[in-house]
């Protein structure tokens, strides 16, 4: 079966009958190496083919459906149709140049990169894969079109091989003649297998907006074509970073309402938020929320959300700080108590909107990362929030990086908190940030320490690797937090010179004096390093600053760094009442900091305990 991108479940209120119709047809005729995309747009002019289909033997075609009846045409000509319409008469593009132009736009920018032209032969610097383009009548059969087009313009205004007609879609064709209509669309069949790096490559190109690096320039734009071309190459790196096919059909099948996403630690839960941010800041007038735990996560989100330019439709807040922008915006006093002033502030700004001083509905749509971090009481307020008309709410959660609560899982149902997303939850089990040396290295240090939530709606679920290899992280013994320090810095002052970035090495720890000491040392040595345990620091977290990043493992949640060093290892809690309970803190917290490393990862320790039994294995 192939697969449809959005999910055909998630677009069929905004297709046409013959539209659903073609799309069933597509996912029932074509084989599982088969893509398809319906309706989305491609360019600066905002261009919608009804479909693309991407296949790495077949090549690119692109499609467009049209539901006319035999009796509404009346006149074509090479470059319009004209229609009778209940509203009257009215002049539309002959859908073969629509097909047309839409595919050159997209195929001039594709044939300027070098990984996907022909590396050899008479046809060197072409496309290396086919291309076509065609149309659908989904309402007309073939001798309704033959006998309405004398014979002699037949092949001028609709060439016969570029249309499927209705009688060669019907459920009692067979895949062989679905799949040969397809591709008869194709004026030439030549070139190798497209490899995955070379279809993701087609992908980046196609949707600018499932690409995981910072903005880039966008090569279909109108203006100053020539010179966009002529940078191309300079512009567009070697590998070429995007949403894996999972990731970009969820996020484009999210639908109305409440939803839930439950991923593992490096699903792309936080990547799948910025696609939802894009395509809500394109479709609603109100503001959009984007809430998390996390501080430093908090500036990474308004980074990402300047970096795609929609910073002024989409407001990024750390939770806390929210409550408070809520008691300034709306004059509301701090309730006097025995309390921190966070806790006031949450206080406050519950029983304001309770007696109507704060009102309710104030967002187009909430969107809230890390979501397993946020009580009860913060998720009925939240949920509140959101406008009653789009009722647009997406909460993205893992359980198993839950390190602020005292036990695992949330404790309460989602909809005892105002989330009424039965039915609607998606669970990603794909972790592509680690490689496979680094995800099982932290699964098996933390297993034994994640229970089972008793909330069935958000289960614990266990990572699957993506398939990504390399180096096994390194787990050092020393006599003291100044001995793991020295071996960190140079550590750092070698893959510098090796080429490494600072900005793409982290150095995390669980607790107590390490981050002090580390960024002391890191500042004699040289080393350019910011230290984000305050949280003025942390609102100031810029991911592309040019520092080592230095900071504690919670202000980490969220975030992901190609190399990571874990200074102190094996740091324990305080342990008070209950041992198990403080350990498994630790163990989950350590996992955090684990799961941030992409590339390589340094486990550092000096105290001889149970956690450093673990971290040896």
């Amino acid at each position: 079966m192939a697969k449809l991108i959005p999910a055909l479940g998630s677009c069929l209120a905004k297709m046409t009958s013959g539209e659903r119709r073609f799309a069933r047809r597509l996912e029932a005729l074509l084989e599982d190496d088969y893509l398809c995309w319906f309706d989305i747009p491609l360019g600066e002019k905002r261009r919608y083919p009804d479909f693309i289909i991407l296949h790495p033997s077949r090549g690119i075609l692109f499609l467009e459906v049209k539901d006319w009846k035999p009796s509404s045409v009346k006149r074509i000509s090479h470059s319009e149709v004209e229609l009778e319409t209940p509203s009257g008469r009215k002049k539309v593009s002959n859908p073969i140049e629509q097909a047309r132009q839409c595919s050159y736009q997209v195929l001039k920018v594709l044939e300027a990169d070098p990984q996907l032209q022909q590396a050899m032969g008479k046809h060197k610097g072409k496309l290396c894969f086919p291309y076509g383009y065609g149309v659908v009548f989904s309402n007309i059969t073939r001798k309704q079109l033959d006998k309405g087009i004398p014979e002699e313009y037949r092949d001028k205004l609709l060439p016969s091989h570029l249309l499927i007609c209705r009688d060669e879609m019907t459920e009692s064709v067979s895949a062989e003649e679905f799949q040969e209509r397809l591709w008869g669309m194709f004026n030439y069949q030549f070139g190798n297998k497209l490899t995955l790096p070379q279809i993701d490559r087609i992908r980046w190109y196609l949707f600018p907006e499932i690409r995981i690096e910072s903005a880039q320039e966008d090569l279909f734009a109108e203006n100053e074509e020539s010179a966009a071309e002529s940078t191309l190459v300079e512009s567009v790196p070697d590998i070429v970073k995007i949403m894996d096919i999972q990731q970009e059909q969820l996020a484009r099948s999210l639908g109305d309402g409440h939803r839930v996403v439950h991923g593992v630690a490096g699903s792309g839960k936080t990547l799948i938020l910025g696609y939802r941010c894009l395509y809500l800041a394109e479709a609603l007038n109100k503001p959009i929320l984007v809430l998390c735990f996390n501080i430093t996560l908090a500036a990474r989100l308004r980074s990402f959300i300047s970096e795609k330019g929609i910073d002024n439709r989409v407001q990024v807040y750390h939770f806390h700080d929210w409550c408070g922008e809520q008691l300034r915006a709306y004059h509301v006093d701090l309730i006097n108590r025995d309390a921190p002033i966070w806790e006031r502030q949450v206080f406050t700004v519950i029983d304001s909107v309770e007696k109507g001083h704060i009102p309710k509905g104030q967002y187009g749509a909430v969107l809230i990362d890390e979501g397993h971090d946020f009580e009860a009481e913060w998720l009925t307020l939240i949920s509140q929030m959101v406008d009653p008309d789009t009722n647009s709410l997406l909460l993205l959660y893992d359980d198993a990086q839950s390190i602020y609560k005292r036990k695992s899982g949330l404790g309460f149902s989602l909809s005892s908190v105002g989330i009424k997303a039965q039915g609607r939850t998606t669970i990603l089990r794909l972790n592509y940030r680690n490689t496979r040396e680094i995800l099982d290295f932290a699964y098996h240090f933390a297993k034994d320490y994640f229970s089972q939530s008793n909330d069935s709606e958000v289960p614990l679920i266990e990572p699957k690797t993506a398939g990504k290899s390399g180096a096994e992280p390194s787990v050092k013994s020393f006599e003291s937090l100044e001995d793991e320090i020295e071996f960190a810095l140079r550590c750092l002052t070698a893959w510098h010179q090796k080429g490494r970035a600072w900005k793409d090495i982290a150095v995390l720890y669980p607790g107590g004096r390490a981050g002090k000491l580390m960024t002391a040392a890191m500042k004699q040595a040289g080393i350019p390093c910011i230290w984000l345990a305050a949280s003025q620091y942390k609102k100031r977290y810029n991911p592309d600053s040019e520092t080592v990043s230095v900071m504690p493992i919670p202000s980490g949640k969220g975030l992901e760094f190609d190399t990571v060093i874990i200074l102190d290892g094996s740091y324990e809690s305080n342990y008070q009442e209950d041992k198990d309970i403080d350990l498994a803190d630790d163990v989950r917290r350590m996992y955090v900091g684990l799961t941030r490393a992409q590339e390589r990862l340094l486990v550092c320790y000096h105290r001889r305990n149970q956690l450093s039994e673990m971290l040896v294995g």
